[in-house]
């Protein structure tokens, strides 16, 4: 069978006992990271006397080969005790995972996921915005139009919205942020649950003046809802079902939404 195992995200004491049961047992251990996994069940030898079997397999699969690993999978790679485990936090959340219990599913083998760290419901939580529906993004694309409309969805959604950022490129998406909706509250969380741990609230205009260019660590960024319109007023789908130019839908959508008219509309070229 399939077991995805979530891993701490940053302080070791965060794993679950079945989680150490898990990686104890496994016989073929599928890694995000050979290295990083490696290194966990080093520590939880050492922490908590965790004793693996012996002679366990170790095999790379992320991202990059992703789709050709499970392309070459058949179903009896699963007849012994597989685990997936990312270099940090829940299998499936901007990591590989899904396509593995996509295959289960199709396939009819046993799999289970078992609960744990994860960065996206820990900085979501600490927050402390009101709105509880809740859409994660993951990560922006770097550039272009495509990056232009993933920030319009993540501003004018109607839900509180979880992003990932890296250091390089933090500062440039609260100067967009600030462009874009200078009273928008924002709250950015980095190194969760470890030793420096540190929570930053307010405008992005204010977010850049707390950090003072120290952007150094991977961040969480969760953004405010966005005020929808009211119960009965009418909605972006009632505009999209009319029978209206694309340029003049983009202009009604943009009047209840307040995202910008030609983002908008490039985005409904695309559907």
């Amino acid at each position: 069978m399939l077991c995805l195992v979530p891993t701490p995200i940053g302080n070791i004491g965060d794993i679950s006992l079945r989680a150490m049961t898990a990686l104890s047992e496994a016989e073929i251990l599928l890694c995000e990271d050979t290295r990083v996994t490696k290194k966990l069940i080093n520590i939880l030898k050492e922490r908590y006397n965790l004793i693996s079997r012996e002679n366990q397999q170790f095999i790379s699969l992320h991202s990059h080969n992703e789709a050709e690993f499970i392309a070459q999978l058949e179903p009896s790679f699963f007849e012994k005790n597989v685990i997936y485990a990312s270099d940090a936090g829940m299998p499936g959340i901007s990591d590989p995972g899904q396509s593995l219990v996509s295959y289960c599913i199709d396939n009819g083998i046993k799999y289970d996921v078992l609960p744990g760290a994860n960065a996206v419901l820990t900085a979501f939580v600490a927050s402390g915005f009101c709105e509880t529906k809740m859409l994660f993004l993951g990560f922006l694309d770097h550039k272009g139009s495509s990056r232009s409309s993933g920030l319009q969805e993540a501003l004018y959604n109607g839900y509180t919205t979880v992003l990932y950022e890296s250091p390089h490129r933090l500062e440039k998406l609260l100067l967009e942020i600030d462009k874009e909706d200078t009273s928008r509250k924002i709250f950015l969380a980095k190194e969760l649950s470890k030793k420096f741990q540190k929570y930053v609230r307010g405008t992005a205009k204010e977010i850049l003046e707390a950090l003072s260019g120290n952007y150094k660590g991977e961040w969480v960024v969760v953004i405010e809802a966005h005020a929808t319109q009211s119960a009965g007023a009418i909605t972006q789908s009632d505009i999209l079902e009319l029978d209206l130019p694309k340029k003049v839908q983009a202009k009604l959508i943009s009047k209840i939404t307040g995202e910008n008219t030609k983002v908008l509309y490039q985005r409904l070229l695309q559907l």
